[in-house]
């Protein structure tokens, strides 16, 4: 129930457009809906293959990946710990759960977060700071 209601949200965005769960879930364009924010794993397309929108212009940084890592990296160090005192495997067990575990989590999440923030700057209408130049003493 909570993913349909997150999937079906929205409230802001127009008329054809998106929602931020539904965009950066399924890789959608923010401003048309096609299926062309990523060119590749978790690596965005210059732009909109439907409507020309330039994905460069978004500054989605490195924020999601840290962010991501420290997330992931906890979760994993606790299931390990547990796994650890509740079933004393050898160590080569740890390194077969948890190494794939931990890529299919961070890129997983990884497209997910970068989609979602994309999104987001766009129906924000973002943009960076310009100087105007003027004195303000």
């Amino acid at each position: 129930m909570l993913w349909r209601a997150l999937l079906t949200d929205h409230s802001n965005t127009s008329k054809g457009q998106p929602g931020l769960a539904e965009a950066a879930l399924f890789g959608l364009c923010p401003r048309c809906g096609g299926k062309t924010l990523f060119a590749d794993v978790a690596k965005f397309s210059d732009r909109c293959g439907a409507c020309g929108l330039d994905y460069s212009r978004f500054n989605v940084g490195d924020g999601p990946a840290a962010f991501l890592t420290l997330g992931v990296g906890a979760l994993v160090v606790g299931l390990a710990l547990w796994v650890e005192l509740a079933l004393a495997p050898p160590f080569w067990v740890h390194i077969v759960l948890w190494l794939p575990l931990i890529v299919i989590l961070v890129v997983a999440s990884l497209r997910f977060t970068k989609g979602a923030l994309l999104v987001r700057e766009f129906q924000s209408r973002a943009e960076e700071h310009r100087h105007d130049g003027s004195d303000l003493s």
